[in-house]
């Protein structure tokens, strides 16, 4: 399987497990296991650095076992062959997340029109604030 441009995971380190889906169907749910679960390592990624590898262990989150697998799952066709073909786009998905570095953050500062509706509404709070505590007896 390749993920352009450059990450690379051989298909016999991709272990696809058919298993029966959940959810609403009637007895085509209940005989047959159209429900795919994938499990790739993480070791047999290729071509992401160390910040990448990162990145798609962040992006995976719960999906990532102790174990450094990666497990995907997809069940919402009726085939098993279209959600084969939908959880590897998923997995091509994350990769290309985790292969896109995030922009550096340019620090700006605020306008001065911003500044000035800040400190209004501040004032307006204020004067607000100032009316409920002055109580006339």
């Amino acid at each position: 399987m390749h993920i352009p441009p450059r990450i690379h995971i051989e298909d016999s380190d991709i272990l696809f497990e058919f298993i029966r889906a959940g959810g609403p169907g009637g007895q085509n749910v209940n005989k047959v296991s159209t429900a795919v679960r994938l499990r790739v390592r993480l070791e047999n990624i290729h071509g992401l650095d160390r910040d990448g590898m990162v990145r798609l262990a962040t992006l995976a989150g719960k999906r990532l076992t102790s174990d450094g697998e990666l497990v995907l799952r997809a069940q919402a066709h009726r085939t098993q062959d279209a959600n084969r073909r939908a959880v590897l786009e998923r997995l091509a998905d994350l990769l290309a997340q985790a292969a896109m570095r995030p922009r550096d953050r340019q620090p700006t500062k605020p306008t001065r029109a911003s500044r000035e509706r800040r400190l209004g509404s501040k004032a307006r709070r204020s004067q607000i604030k100032t009316l409920r505590r002055l109580r006339p007896e």
